[in-house]
């Protein structure tokens, strides 16, 4: 018996959960075939025990079940053979984004700060989610090896899936993320030293699959250190958003975290004052921080930079930010309506505003 054209339509709109493309189109469907009113299809997993198993057949029976005359389902799962694999690996490596390349269509926001406890990790997390809600495509690289802490922030508790060599990141709130926390088997701090954490990034750069990206947004550790270093080389096309908090001290070390770029010729696009002040139920502001440190920085770098860095975003402290952080659900989503969402929803639309196209690109040309 052969496959069911309605059935490989229906089937078509259902994505790998991690691949986020279309199972007919990666050759995960072996066969579908309707008979009696009752819809069997076959489906091929990448590796045997892939953890999305129960959501893909759930996918693939809403599916089916929306098909005319179909009345049961039956999903059987199997797994690729090695060619499969093979073959599956050849055809996600075509279709890669090569992020250094400067013809890339994916913005590079590296996320940086002067120093720890700004609240950078937070803010990259909720920008990545605000985005991705927004229809965008996006990846998050939790960069601060020492810290990290963006698999807490984005409620990640799996571990990417292996496909042999390739590594398939988890996807949360519909970013697709990779950590070095996710290949730890306890909280156990990591000891590196420069090559080594020049390494991790190259092999998250070149071994995950993210695909096509509309952004990619890196969570750096704090200072200008190897990885800030290494951000610059391995993606020269990179931007910075540099985060502050109002007080002078945060925002004179968070100036050498954003006058980097004069040595590694990347552009910051801008500044972002992060716990400018808490409102009391008064409504009074109460500047908690003290006052001015993100316009000062902002100034600051525009002078030495020589190009106009803008105070991008002044974000309220509140406690809505630190409850979804600590449920792994960013604030932008799990409380919508607190200012601080309406801020970060305002920087992202800020951030969006640069369209993803090829204008202003040189295209080959034969003849």
């Amino acid at each position: 018996m052969s496959n069911t054209p309605e059935l490989l339509a229906a089937l078509a709109q259902v994505n790998d959960p991690e691949l986020r493309r279309p199972i007919t189109e990666l050759g995960m469907v072996e066969s579908a075939e309707l008979a009696d009113g009752t819809a069997t299809v076959k489906i091929l997993l990448t590796i045997a025990g892939c953890p999305m198993r129960s959501t893909i057949e759930q996918d693939a029976t809403a599916a089916l079940l929306a098909v005319a005359g179909v009345q049961h389902v039956e999903v059987q799962l199997g797994v690729m053979d090695p060619h499969q694999r093979a073959a599956l690996r050849e055809s996600l490596a075509s279709r890669r984004t090569p992020f250094s390349d400067p013809a890339s269509l994916t913005r590079v926001i590296a996320v940086a700060s002067g120093k720890g406890g700004v609240g950078k990790s937070s803010l990259t997390a909720n920008l990545a989610c605000q985005l991705a809600a927004q229809g965008l495509k996006v990846g998050l690289i939790d960069a601060d090896v020492h810290g990290f802490s963006i698999p807490s922030l984005m409620g990640i508790s799996q571990n990417p899936t292996r496909v042999d060599e390739m590594i398939l990141p988890p996807v949360a709130h519909g970013v697709k993320v990779i950590s070095i926390g996710m290949f730890l088997d306890s909280n156990q701090p990591v000891i590196w030293r420069g090559p080594m954490l020049h390494r991790a990034l190259e092999q998250f750069l070149s071994d995950v699959y993210f695909g096509d990206l509309d952004y990619l947004f890196l969570d750096l550790p704090p200072g200008t250190g190897d990885m800030a270093i290494s951000v610059s080389q391995l993606l020269p096309n990179s931007e910075l958003l540099v985060i502050t908090t109002p007080q002078s001290t945060a925002t004179e070390v968070a100036e050498r975290a954003g006058t980097i770029a004069l040595q590694t010729k990347q552009k910051v696009i801008g500044v972002v004052e992060n716990m400018s002040f808490l409102q009391l139920p008064d409504g009074t502001r109460l500047e908690v921080f003290g006052s001015g440190g993100g316009a000062k920085l902002s100034d600051s770098l525009s002078q030495q930079l020589g190009y106009p860095v803008e105070l991008l975003a002044q974000i309220p402290l509140e406690e809505s930010v630190r409850v979804g952080s600590d449920h792994g659900q960013p604030v932008v989503l799990s409380t919508p309506d607190a200012p601080a969402a309406a801020a970060m929803r305002e920087l992202a639309g800020k951030l969006e505003q640069r369209p993803r196209g090829l204008a202003g690109r040189s295209l080959p040309m034969t003849f």
